[in-house]
């Protein structure tokens, strides 16, 4: 399994449920853990590319890049 973590710019719980959402639609997601005061998103499955998982979580509206 692999995993991919993200910066994502989120405000709300809202935000939290709109990149939930399209991060779980993602081909090849098992599991998405979000925490909203780190503003961190771990995307975990099988053969994930950050890229495109990054672009992705991008659709969600929200400034998103890979966690450094």
């Amino acid at each position: 399994m692999s995993e991919v973590a993200l910066k994502v710019t989120m405000a709300c719980e809202g935000c939290v449920g709109a990149v939930r959402r399209v991060a779980e639609k993602l081909p090849g997601v098992q599991s998405v853990d979000i925490d909203l005061k780190q503003q961190k998103v771990v995307v975990k499955g099988a053969g994930l590319d950050p890229a495109a998982v990054k672009a992705g979580v991008a659709k969600s509206g929200k400034a998103t890049e890979l966690w450094q």
